[in-house]
């Protein structure tokens, strides 16, 4: 099952580690896609990044999605240390992308802050 892959600000983060699915990226990504957020909807999260020959290689994270009532916006789950280059995926025979063994470090580039970041949707208060 291939999950949507939606813009997420990885600076975003509430107290509990979840990233906050509210920037203008995140909004235009789901409207772009049709998406209505659920609770436990699988998200394949992404965000703007740079390799070390300053190529974009996006960031990558698979989260699952639920509405916080303290932040009164919807937010993901994500498993901070799976976070990912997609140069680092492969595919495999079966036609399912699997992340590399190599690692992070080896790949790490340079973050860039992304225009779609700034400022959070309208409705987000």
């Amino acid at each position: 099952m291939v999950k949507p892959k939606v813009y997420a600000d990885f600076h975003n983060a509430d107290a509990n580690g979840r990233l906050r699915l509210n920037c203008v990226g995140t909004v235009e990504d789901l409207a772009r896609l049709g998406i209505t957020l659920r609770d436990g909807m699988p998200l394949t999260l992404y965000s703007d990044d740079l390799d070390t020959k300053g190529q974009l290689d996006e960031l990558l994270v698979d989260g699952v999605v639920s509405f916080s009532q303290e932040e009164h916006c919807w937010v993901a789950a994500i498993d901070w240390s799976a976070i990912h280059h997609a140069s680092e995926e492969i595919v495999r025979a079966d036609g399912i992308q699997h992340s590399s063994e190599t690692s992070a470090n080896e790949n790490s580039g340079t973050s860039i802050s992304s225009r779609r970041s700034k400022g959070r949707s309208p409705d987000a208060d």
